[in-house]
């Protein structure tokens, strides 16, 4: 069997346990199982689940709905960690329930981050280059 690397990335069976993960904290925040007022306010996307090799440590990073109030969620998701985790553990056959960490999704940035850079100017020109040349037959 071959001995994963470092540089290699999570296995089949972590995004396996992942998803599994995601769906049951996703549950848990969208029924409002929790009883917890800043919770109760926001609606709380869970985009991704990230399992450690051991699969007892998974980190989920959540966004509350348009982006506002991020950090009263975290702390609030941080005060129900231990709620959480039962039910997780409760939701998804596992030997061990993992422990869980949350952090903000940074992926809506990243993606406003390379939409700004693909609108600039410099890229547009370029663009607007190829095209020009595309059109030319003598180019």
């Amino acid at each position: 069997m071959r001995k994963p690397t470092e540089t290699a990335g999570p296995s089949q069976r972590q995004q396996r346990v992942a998803e599994l993960v995601r769906h049951a904290i996703a549950e848990v925040l969208s029924r409002g199982d929790l009883q917890d007022p800043v919770l109760s306010r926001h609606v709380i996307t869970v985009p991704e689940v990230r399992m450690s090799p051991d699969l007892k440590l998974a980190t989920a990073y959540v966004m509350p709905l348009g982006g506002q109030d991020e950090a009263p969620v975290l702390e609030a998701l941080e005060r129900n960690r231990k709620a959480l985790r039962q039910e997780v553990a409760r939701r998804v056959n596992l030997k061990f329930a993992p422990e869980l960490r949350f952090r903000r999704d940074e992926t809506f940035d990243e993606a406003a981050r390379i939409d700004r850079l693909l609108r600039s100017e410099k890229v547009q020109r370029d663009l607007g280059g190829e095209q020009d040349d595309a059109g030319d037959p003598d180019a």
